[in-house]
């Protein structure tokens, strides 16, 4: 007999200088498939690329005990004002330096090596797990589909991301 899948909390930030909600089909794409993993989408917003607004947000969410995860897309290229890893970096207790490993190696076998341009995060902090993704819609399906429906499936072994954030599950004083 499996045991149940734990829903999760999560909380999706796009950042995007020209992107609307009408148009935002990578937060679009994110909530749509954890919803369909059966987690739940508790915040949802959608941002200029400024590294002080995009910290203040994810920040926020890290304090809020009801946000489990934090999922961002946008803002991880080298353009611009691209500065979402500048922005949630200084916020992590720890990093999870894997997340990026993988993501680039799931997406080289898409975009070959324009790869190396994308510098998506994982961490973890305040009983949180913090995921940024690329803006493209691309990006966003590989990251879910290849790492984080796994990783924040509470049944995933041998290890996991959600029962780290779970309260009681797999958390070290």
């Amino acid at each position: 007999m499996s045991e149940p899948m734990i829903p999760l909390n999560i909380a999706v930030l796009t950042v995007s200088d020209t992107r609307t909600e009408e148009t935002d089909s990578s937060g679009r794409a994110l909530v749509e498939r954890a919803t369909e993993a059966g987690h739940s989408i508790v915040a949802r917003q959608l941002i200029a690329d400024d590294v002080y607004r995009v910290r203040a947000v994810v920040a926020g969410w890290i304090a809020d005990p009801d946000v489990q995860v934090v999922l961002t897309t946008g803002g991880t290229g080298f353009t611009g004002r691209d500065s979402t890893p500048e922005a949630v970096s200084v916020l992590l207790d720890k990093e999870i330096q894997g997340f990026g490993e993988r993501f680039r190696q799931l997406s080289g076998d898409e975009i070959g090596s324009s790869t190396v341009q994308s510098r998506c995060l994982g961490g973890l902090a305040n009983n949180s797990v913090i995921f940024c993704l690329p803006g493209s819609t691309g990006a966003c399906r590989t990251g879910w589909d290849g790492i984080l429906a796994e990783q924040l499936d509470s049944r995933h072994k041998p290890c996991n991301f959600a029962n780290l954030v779970i309260p009681g599950r797999g958390q070290h004083g």
